[in-house]
């Protein structure tokens, strides 16, 4: 199936291979930001879909042939994206594509053998990145598993600074009380970058005031972090031990972290030949060979004493049933992975505690990396994250060189509306900027908005 792509198109041409679950989230945002993009896989009926909803263009095929690489326009082809079910068809497209045009590549990887060398994958191969959707929610659930009372939290600055969400219980001494006012209440150095409140989003000034229910987001180093949530009220102890159900990559690679971590792991699987192969690879962690949805199965393994429950089967409705389940019978921390997202709105009603989505990670980090090869004169993007069910984002830009955002102090540049300065990182430093600091260049800078697709450090201008 074909469609013809835009003439007018202002940003790059990309070819992404395979329309699964990343493919078809990387065509919804990517295409909304101005690219030319050319969709192949081996389903008909999945390139029918995709041209039906998008305007992009469609070819059933082989993706590691070169006949239909050609046929995508490979030698016009600024970006290669890889992301079938098998990684070693992913390596081998983009190992074709750098032979053909040497244009740039990204595979996704998800192999814990192939995760081990993905420093030599990319050096060897030539590729501009690796993605392993199932390490990253690992990666994401165990920071979350670290500071359990919060929802989410994303690193910047290469770790210095963490973006946190956490919701504000009733009674609590934030309840009633200004942005402005934090001081007041709290001495922890933080910043309140931005507020849900009954389902908007704000990005708030000084005279915002908060109140119980709201779900905040706020930057602070870890330990600032940690200060700043006794302050209020609220306990940051990481938890002492989680029950996993399923036994496939991702739970592997969160029991490895929790294991280093010094987090107790108890990992239920149905499979009794992957039980064998998760007692090989970890044999720190309790492995038990049963059916995770057998609620006399998960009462005599301690789920109503467990501190953290994580389902990780591949069904989401298994995840989401199992993850009610636990909070009608114990205290436990939960994290639910969620990869599909067609009743997106509905799940977000439920009392699901933290939710990851593996797809989004994923294509978070390619979309950080295609606008910043869109548009690299002045920054780079470093680190992207999408927030509050992509209704914001937050962007961490390096600034590469002078522009017209450098050397001005803050309070004499025309910002856009609904946007924030979150923090400036400066020789291993975060500062919270007031109106007088100024951005230099070496600097990165965080900025928090509900304006989409900034490319570069001078879209946060008017």
């Amino acid at each position: 199936m074909f469609k013809s792509k835009k003439n007018d198109v202002s940003g790059l041409h990309i070819i992404i291979i395979g329309y699964g679950k990343v493919g078809s989230t990387l065509v919804e945002q990517l295409s909304t930001e101005g690219h030319a993009i050319t969709v192949i896989d081996r389903d008909a009926a999945k390139i029918q879909e995709v041209v039906n909803l998008y305007d992009v263009m469609g070819i059933t095929g082989n993706g590691a042939s070169y006949a239909t690489q050609k046929e995508a326009g490979i030698d016009e082809t600024d970006l290669l994206i890889a992301v079938t079910e098998s990684d070693e068809l992913n390596l081998l497209c983009c190992t074709l594509a750098k032979q053909a045009v040497r244009c740039a590549t990204i595979a996704r990887v998800r192999t814990p053998d192939y995760s081990k060398e993905a420093a030599y994958l990319r050096e060897r191969l030539g590729l501009a990145m690796i993605i392993n959707p199932e390490l990253e929610a690992a990666n994401e659930a165990a920071r979350i598993l670290s500071l359990p009372t919060a929802l989410e939290v994303n690193s910047f600055a290469h770790g210095q600074a963490e973006l946190i969400k956490i919701k504000i219980p009733d009674g609590n001494k934030l309840d009633g009380i200004a942005v402005s006012a934090l001081g007041s209440v709290v001495t922890a150095n933080i910043l309140i970058s931005a507020i849900e409140r009954k389902g908007e989003i704000h990005i708030p000034n000084g005279d915002f005031t908060i109140h119980a229910g709201d779900t905040i987001s706020f930057v602070a180093s870890r330990d600032v972090a940690k200060a700043f949530m006794e302050q209020i009220g609220i306990a940051t102890n990481q938890v002492r031990d989680t029950m996993i159900i399923g036994g496939g990559k991702a739970a592997y690679y969160l029991a490895k972290q929790l294991l280093h971590m010094g987090i107790a792991v108890k990992i239920v699987e149905s499979d009794r030949e992957r039980c064998e192969q998760l007692s090989v690879l970890l044999p720190n962690a309790i492995i038990i060979n049963g059916d995770g949805t057998d609620q006399q199965l998960l009462r005599e393994e301690g789920i109503e004493e467990a501190a953290a429950f994580v389902p990780l089967t591949g069904i989401d409705e298994e995840n989401i049933m199992l993850t009610l389940y636990a909070r009608q019978v114990s205290k436990a921390k939960v994290i639910t992975k969620i990869n599909h997202i067609n009743f997106r709105n509905v799940i977000s009603q439920l009392d699901l505690g933290s939710a990851i989505y593996p797809r989004y990670i994923t294509a978070e980090a390619i979309v950080a990396y295609v606008r910043a090869k869109n548009d690299s004169r002045s920054s780079n993007i470093e680190t992207l994250y999408h927030m509050f069910d992509n209704r914001a984002e937050a962007i961490e830009f390096r600034v590469d060189g002078e522009s017209k955002v450098t050397n001005v102090p803050l309070k004499d540049l025309p910002l856009k509306k609904n946007l924030l300065i979150s923090f400036i990182s400066r020789n291993e430093q975060i500062l919270f900027p007031s109106g007088k600091e100024c951005i230099m260049a070496g600097d990165t800078v965080m900025i928090v908005t509900t304006n989409p697709g900034f490319k570069d450090i001078k879209d946060i201008l008017m």
